[in-house]
């Protein structure tokens, strides 16, 4: 990355500054940060810092510090101006030629890092009822928990991803009761779900309980029968409970199988009772003294580790409440051996982060080690108005949506906006064919390096002589620009061309340091915004520069700039999970 680059030559120059005392009162580079940006006004240079907050260190005013750290700059890699405290810095073409070698080098694993170090790291998303169809907020962690799986992975971590099933409780038991109705109407019956408000919220009533009805009777045809002559539906209860939750899971895997989500484990609630270790970690907090009774129910003393009241684990029923289950599994997570534990969840359960983190640090675990991301609302808009999800007949379900407008623009839209902001989700522009379109935008981009060098690769015709000419470039030739160490003609500063491949280069290069930044904040929409600004500096580039002309050497130089983009974004692409095409 130029930016460390940049950063030691400046971290040696201070060091040196210090010792010959003209930095004032400052003694290392350890007392200050080194905090490389881009000027506002790129005639300035490529990169610059501001020197102005190491006064305080110093004592001497920032013109002079600057001055007398230029001093010691006697790096040959760029030109130094000084603008009162701003140290501005023009690059060499070294330093372009060495960036643009690294990518070529590295290829696919360019923007890798070992940053996460080896950590083992379970991460946790979705998690949804196997009650009915994921719905849009479902999809939207789907893909970002997706992306932040590439990304760490990418970043030298371990990653685990888990799909936690609810499914138990008395969900579960509505559910059957549910089926049961559909059922019994799909075999004649004059039967249907109360109409009283205080009734029907113990009870899915989506149309989407209809097909799984008819595919229980076709399974199941005794039962159904013997449901037919009157049977009740206690009768049933696990055999239609059972039933409904694998044909809706079932149903959510093959959904996100086609958003290119996967996950290494699903993991049961009901196991978590079934292996009695919900009873034992609530026997465990009961020894360590970490719970009390009151109005008889169990209470767990959460307010001792920060939490600003106590909860309910056991109530006066004798029912577990959910909190009760997910300590226990969350306990589960840490004995298997995960160093952290990364959950993403909706806005609304921003009240139990408090709660789960209490309860790791009553098992002794470090509730640092938990991080949840809390994901804000998708807002559906079709011809410019907002969809109100729950009226709509139509495209109120994920599945709808990916139908709609394909998996690489529901991925893409999902994840290109920070998790924590509510996000617009515009159903016609994510389906057309135009540049205000990010998705298209940045495939199109790929499509476009494909077709260049495609291009360079076919034969070509002389339309005066009418005659056909060999290809401007073999496969070879293509193949040895990789290992090519010079570009040279990339920085004739004559070339009207010049200014937007600098900028291009210096994007391309930045693809590494975002990276880090991405994975060190959990960040994959980072990724998204990069791929739009790169395909932007793309665009523009070729808008100026013809890459097949006369001069061969021109020519190489520019094709390795392509096959660089064409890297670099078929790499974020694939931490999107988004598709790389190579032609549109």
């Amino acid at each position: 990355m130029l930016k460390d680059k940049i950063k030691k030559i400046i971290t040696a120059a201070i060091n040196k500054a210090c010792e010959g005392k003209k930095l004032g009162s400052l003694e290392s580079a350890t007392q200050v940060d080194i905090i490389i940006e881009k000027p506002k006004n790129p005639d300035f240079g490529d990169f610059s810092i501001n020197v102005s907050p190491y006064a305080r260190a110093a004592k001497i005013a920032p013109p002079l510090i600057a001055q007398n750290l230029a001093e010691f700059l006697t790096s040959t890699s760029f030109e130094v101006n000084i603008i009162g405290g701003f140290m501005n810095f023009k690059l060499s073409d070294g330093f372009f030629n060495e960036a643009l070698q690294n990518i070529l080098t590295k290829k696919a694993t360019f923007g890798a890092n070992t940053s996460g170090g080896k950590e083992k790291v379970m991460l946790e998303y979705i998690s949804a009822n196997p009650t009915g169809p994921l719905h849009i907020g479902h999809g939207r962690w789907a893909c970002m928990g997706s992306a932040l799986a590439n990304l760490l992975k990418f970043s030298g971590y371990d990653i685990y991803q888990e799909f936690y099933i609810n499914d138990a409780g008395n969900q579960i038991n509505n559910l059957s009761h549910s089926l049961f109705i559909r059922v019994m109407q799909e075999l004649g019956e004059n039967i249907n779900f109360p109409t009283d408000e205080a009734e029907v919220k113990n009870f899915y009533t989506g149309e989407y309980l209809i097909q799984t009805a008819k595919d229980f009777i076709a399974q199941n045809p005794e039962t159904a029968a013997k449901i037919k002559q009157g049977k009740k539906h206690s009768e049933f209860k696990e055999e239609l409970a059972d039933f409904a939750k694998k044909y809706m899971l079932d149903e959510q895997k093959r959904l996100l199988q086609k958003l290119n989500v996967e996950f290494d484990n699903y993991y049961s609630e009901l196991d978590l009772h079934r292996q009695n270790k919900v009873v034992e970690c609530l026997e465990k907090l009961k020894q360590t003294g970490h719970t009390f009774e009151k109005d008889g129910a169990l209470w767990f003393k959460s307010t001792t580790f920060g939490d600003d009241q106590d909860r309910v684990l056991i109530k006066n029923d004798g029912a577990y409440t959910y909190l009760s289950a997910d300590i226990a599994y969350h306990i589960d997570k840490m004995q298997r051996g995960f160093e952290r534990l990364i959950n993403i969840w909706g806005a609304d359960h921003h009240g139990y982060v408090a709660r789960i983190k209490a309860s790791l640090e009553a098992f002794s675990y470090d509730p640092t080690h938990l991080e949840v991301l809390l994901g804000q609302l998708v807002n559906l808009l079709i011809d410019g108005e907002q969809v109100r999800m729950g009226k709509r007949k139509k495209m109120i379900t994920l599945e709808d949506l990916v139908d709609e407008v394909g998996a690489d623009a529901t991925r893409f839209w999902m994840i290109m906006r920070s998790i924590d902001t509510t996000l617009d989700f515009d159903v016609d522009l994510a389906k057309s064919k135009a540049d205000e379109n990010p998705v298209f935008y940045v495939q199109y981009a790929h499509a476009r390096a494909c077709s260049i060098i495609r291009n360079a690769l076919a034969k070509r015709v002389d339309t005066v002589n009418k005659i056909e000419l060999e290809p401007a470039f073999s496969q070879d030739e293509i193949d040895e620009t990789f290992n090519t160490k010079e570009f040279s003609p990339l920085y004739d500063k004559k070339d009207k061309a010049y200014s937007a491949t600098k900028t291009l280069l210096l994007k391309l290069d930045s693809f590494e340091d975002m990276i880090l930044s991405a994975a060190k904040l959990r960040a994959p929409y980072l990724i998204a915004k990069y791929a739009q600004e790169l395909a932007g500096d793309f665009h523009r580039f070729y808008s100026v520069a013809r890459v097949i002309t006369e001069d061969k050497d021109l020519s190489k130089s520019r094709i390795a700039v392509v096959l660089s983009v064409q890297t670099v974004l078929k790499n974020a692409l694939d931490l999107l999970g988004v598709s790389a095409p190579e032609a549109m």
